[in-house]
């Protein structure tokens, strides 16, 4: 079968159906294509599937703090295995159920369930199919990352492509790699009876990189699982499992969760055939700001350009590379701030670029979650907020935090950077009490006296 359109986009996850989705609106012809499991990585094996686990942890966790407050009765609750994870999966189901049902369900001839493979720049082959395209969005997604070391011991592994359709819990869990899913799902499994173990060769955790900021919350978060940072890790046979070895630190283990990271999935592409760069990964050269590849009319976007693989990043570089790809001449985008949550409890979440990446003359402005009166409140009065700004003019530059509701006070930070804001600016907005948002206010006043601001005329309320 020969088709003749005006774009091809290789993949149907959320950064395909974004470039899909200006691709419909400027009213140019398309196929998509996709060659394997439907309904996106965040829906089916990533960002809800891992929240309907986490609020099922988190709600049975509680139980800890009812008896100082007068509640009775905690010490008789238990968790049904069968049926906590069921509910997981019925929920992820649903989740999936929505994104086929206003996407490839509706799509017709115009998408092809295939692999896809370049034969040429423009040209593409899809089983039976053979696609010529004005332009091409690549956006084929990733997969977990198993070290090829780790083969033999294949059954006992498991990655987020397989950890939600287990039926019962593990007895015995080891975690390998602590950034924000190992994390996440350690600290559920941990909650809701597993003896679960952390490992990572990072002394920082969760994707925080303020080292101050994420000893608070390793020394939060290792009161549910055990954690052991800073060195490699490494596998044998033991007994009666897996043996997990890093350092002089070791467990015995059933199974082992890999979460260390994910690689794109351009290697089946044949890439070779457009004649383009490739990094160190394998992934095509290209402009963040437009997703173009080199000075072709392809663009990629999602997961397969190797970057911020986050849902929001890749929905932002769909719509990118598809709007390019829908006109005539290539638009360079400014991209939003970096903004990256990770839902522990406490949540941890970094803003702006990684303290090490902003320029010398910054002050930091800080917070201890212990004395606030909210958290205090909900009995989770733990945590640290971080605040980086110019020395200069008090410009908000980034923050890291661990603490809780920080997944809502990072949005407030993320938008004050974007918004090129400073603290004074930050301060003359109302803040309510008692709510976890005077934390920030807090980080601001500690921060203020730092700044060298010269006032003239009227003094701003917020400088005293």
């Amino acid at each position: 079968m020969q088709r003749k359109v005006d774009v091809a986009i290789v993949g149907a996850g959320t950064a395909g159906l974004a470039a899909l989705a200006q691709v419909r609106r400027a009213r140019r012809s398309f196929v998509l294509i996709d060659g394997g499991e439907l309904g996106t990585t965040c829906a089916r094996v990533g960002c809800m599937p891992s929240k309907a686990l986490l609020q099922t942890a988190d709600d049975f966790a509680r139980r800890s703090a009812f008896a100082r407050m007068g509640i009775e009765g905690a010490e008789h609750l238990s968790v049904a295995d069968e049926a906590a994870l069921e509910h997981v999966r019925d929920l992820r189901d649903i989740f999936v159920d929505r994104v086929l049902a206003g996407s490839t369900d509706e799509l017709g001839e115009d998408f092809i369930a295939a692999p896809a493979r370049f034969e040429a720049p423009g040209t593409l082959l899809a089983g039976d199919a053979r696609i010529e395209a004005q332009r091409v969005v690549i956006a084929v997604g990733s997969r977990p990352y198993v070290p090829p070391e780790w083969a033999p011991f294949e059954a006992q592994l498991l990655t987020t492509d397989g950890v939600f359709e287990l039926e019962t819990l593990p007895r015995r869990l080891g975690v390998v790699g602590l950034g924000a899913v190992g994390l996440e799902l350690g600290q559920a499994f941990a909650r809701l009876g597993v003896e679960a173990t952390g490992f990572d060769r990072l002394t920082t955790i969760g994707g925080v990189q303020d080292q101050t900021v994420s000893d608070v919350a390793a020394q939060t978060i290792g009161k549910d699982f055990t954690l052991h940072l800073g060195s490699e890790a490494r596998l044998e046979a033991a007994p009666r499992g897996l043996r997990v070895i890093a350092g002089e630190r070791a467990a015995e283990v059933d199974q082992v969760l890999v979460s260390m990271g994910r690689v794109s999935n351009v290697a089946s592409l044949g890439l070779e055939e457009l004649g383009i760069a490739l990094d160190a990964s394998g992934v095509p050269l290209h402009d963040p700001a437009s997703m173009q590849v080199g000075d072709l009319p392809v663009f990629i976007a999602g997961d397969a350009s190797g970057a911020r693989a986050v849902l929001h990043e890749a929905a932002d570089e769909g719509r990118i590379a598809g709007y390019n790809a829908a006109h005539s001449t290539v638009t360079r985008f400014r991209r939003r701030v970096p903004l990256h949550i990770t839902f522990s409890d406490p949540n941890l979440a970094s803003v702006g670029p990684p303290p090490a990446e902003l320029p010398d003359a910054v002050v930091t402005g800080e917070m201890q979650f212990g004395p606030l009166g909210r958290a205090l409140l909900m009995g989770k009065n733990r945590g640290l907020l971080r605040i980086y700004a110019a020395a200069g003019d008090g410009r908000i530059l980034g923050a890291q935090l661990c603490g809780p509701k920080c997944e809502n006070l990072a949005h407030l930070l993320a938008w004050a950077v974007q918004q090129e804001m400073t603290a004074p600016a930050l301060l003359r907005m109302p803040y309510y009490h008692p709510v976890i948002e005077e934390a920030l206010q807090s980080a601001l006043h500690n921060l203020l006296p730092k700044l060298d601001l010269q006032p003239s005329g009227l003094v701003e309320f917020a400088a005293i």
